[in-house]
């Protein structure tokens, strides 16, 4: 089945949609799935650090049935960092930021460089061939999975209309 073409959110440009469905992509791999994909990927360049990685927490906000009033369900732990790299064409600084769900520093951090990286036109098709699209792959192929797996215990209830 041919995945969906992501929509794009009124009043965002193609590269804004773009940008976010990568910053997706690389919040949820794990470290050990990107440092694989970057096996296959072009070497990145160095970068400097401007923020973190640091830990912290975020407020997770629910809504009774999906659309009733909201209320504060629970806190999350995040890792949030922010790079700069300084070797784009004339000197031109990209910068990258990344947020995942846990503790792992060094996940904010690659995420935030790839997410920088990814902002270079020169760099942006190897790495979105080598790093992004399997990735995207591989989490909708689970995403699938899980739901295929939730729907076979699905139960399906009915009521019949007693006659009098």
């Amino acid at each position: 089945m041919p995945e969906p073409a992501p929509t794009q959110p009124p009043g965002t440009s193609p590269d804004t949609a773009a940008r976010q469905r990568w910053m997706a992509v690389l919040a949820r791999a794990g470290l050990a799935e990107l440092r694989a994909r970057l096996e296959d990927a072009p070497p990145l360049p160095p970068h400097t650090r401007l923020r973190g990685p640091e830990t912290g927490l975020v407020m997770l906000r629910g809504r009774a049935g999906g659309d009733g009033a909201a209320f504060n369900l629970s806190e999350m732990t995040v890792t949030r960092c922010s790079v700069r790299l300084e070797d784009g064409p004339a000197g031109q600084a990209h910068l990258g930021h990344a947020y995942v769900a846990g503790r792992d520093r060094a996940q904010a951090e690659l995420a935030a460089v790839l997410d920088a990286a990814l902002l270079d036109p020169a760099r942006r098709p190897a790495l979105l061939a080598a790093v992004i699209e399997p990735l995207a792959r591989a989490q909708a192929s689970a995403a699938e999975a899980e739901a295929r797996k939730a729907a076979a215990t699905r139960v399906q209830f009915f009521t019949m209309a007693t006659m009098r």
